[in-house]
């Protein structure tokens, strides 16, 4: 969408030959108007609706939709009813995969999607624009279920139940999210989608019935996940003893970085590498959650995780470091983790605490944990490692060792005394 024509949002514009009214839906069919409450979801009980009916459910650009072709009519985008310019030059196949994915055809222009439903164009921009997607002049390249969604946010910010601000921030976390999603999916299904079982055949006759059955099934899963998710989500949030809390929290953050990435780089062939980042990241993400942790974000050769205790932490480390020493293919792997007060935004984490974890990692030596003195103490607070070794004269009972190394400068954040961790009880 572009809000490049001046006047747009103030001004209404004559319906294109064969467009809908605004507030009407195409084809006669019955439509909420303009400004009218968000529709209920369209899953059952509640869910999201199918794809192509919420938030994340616009065309892809690269479908065909960029461009200012189309543009056409009185300059408003109300076009001439036949302004779909940027259908001329699209596959018809892609375009009949697209239809499939999102529910319904091309059918509006920016301007007319926004008129239908209710919003100003520079709100629909900076939706459109927040999920991710490029501008697409005024061609006719939009579709009912664009509308939908369209309506649906400005109904939460009109009904109070979200902010302006917010509702963008909605569309940008969903959008970002799924386009990843949506690339890791493809990517899984590459092979399937461009190898055809029969010679002869058309890419789109093995694209096309095989959307057609991994729609729903999908679309049933990812429903199912984000409300677990969603579930365990909002369990922190009731869970915090105050709102403070839930934003400035304590907990354990570690990083994971392979060694010697870099020169991977340059060794392997790109297929081995995409391999070998796909194996740490599976490899990762499992253990994390597996044992009480939470992946906050896989950067190639590093992860990011954090969990809600010190022993945790520890033993997610640990384990991460013992796997990939027994996988030959796997190299070396080095862990650093802190404990501390961490802001937590839009799904990542931020503060000198993440800051800290960050540097211990860039200083560990190889297959080893260093930690700080905050999250050792912690650790020992809890009784899963001793005050001191010389000292305690019966350490069978603790689960980890500690062992101070030298202080040194840390760049930004001053002189630290780091720590060694190890296990001193076999693993389970």
């Amino acid at each position: 969408m572009t809000v490049d024509e001046p006047g747009m949002p103030e001004r209404e514009a004559a319906p294109a030959a064969g467009t809908p009214e605004a507030g009407e839906a195409p084809d006669g069919e019955d439509g909420p108007r303009p400004g009218a409450p968000p529709a209920p979801a369209g899953g059952p009980h509640g869910a999201p609706a199918a794809p192509g009916a919420g938030p994340g459910a616009a065309p892809s650009p690269a479908a065909g939709a960029g461009g200012e072709g189309g543009g056409g009519g009185d300059g408003n985008g109300g076009g001439d009813g036949d302004s779909g310019a940027a259908e001329d030059d699209t596959d018809p196949s892609a375009l009949r995969i697209e239809e499939l994915i999102l529910g319904s055809p091309r059918q509006y222009t920016p301007f007319q999607a926004a008129r239908a439903a209710g919003v100003s164009m520079e709100l629909a921009s900076r939706f459109w624009r927040a999920m991710g997607f490029a501008d697409v002049g005024q061609a006719r390249a939009l579709t009912e279920a664009d509308v939908l969604a369209l309506r649906r946010l400005a109904g939460l910010v009109e009904a109070g139940l979200l902010s302006e601000s917010m509702a963008v921030q909605v569309a940008r976390s969903t959008g970002q999210t799924t386009a990843r999603l949506a690339d890791w999916q493809i990517d899984s299904f590459l092979m399937g989608l461009t190898e055809p079982p029969e010679p002869g055949m058309t890419r789109n006759e093995v694209t096309f019935p095989l959307v057609q059955l991994l729609l729903p099934e999908l679309e049933e899963f990812l429903v199912y996940v984000w409300r677990r998710q969603l579930a365990a989500a909002t369990g922190r949030v009731v869970q915090a003893q105050d709102d403070e809390e839930m934003v400035n929290r304590r907990q354990a953050i570690g990083f994971a970085d392979l060694v010697g990435f870099t020169r991977l780089t340059r060794r392997l062939e790109d297929e081995e590498l995409g391999e070998l980042v796909e194996a740490f990241e599976t490899t990762s993400a499992d253990l994390v959650a597996a044992h009480g942790g939470r992946l906050i974000k896989a950067l190639g050769d590093e992860i990011l995780y954090v969990a809600e205790d010190a022993a945790t932490a520890a033993e997610i480390g640990l384990r991460l470091i013992e796997t990939m020493a027994n996988d030959a293919t796997m190299p070396e792997l080095r862990v650093g983790i802190a404990f501390g007060t961490m802001t937590t935004r839009m799904g990542d984490v931020f503060g000198n605490t993440v800051n800290l974890a960050s540097r211990l990692t860039s200083i560990a030596p190889k297959d080893t944990v260093l930690v700080d003195g905050a999250f050792r103490a912690e650790l020992t607070a809890s009784g899963a490692a001793p005050e001191s070794e010389k000292e305690s004269e019966d350490l069978s009972g603790y689960r980890f060792a500690l062992q101070p190394l030298y202080q040194r400068p840390v760049r930004g954040l001053g002189v630290v005394e780091p720590w060694l961790l190890r296990r001193r009880t076999p693993q389970g």
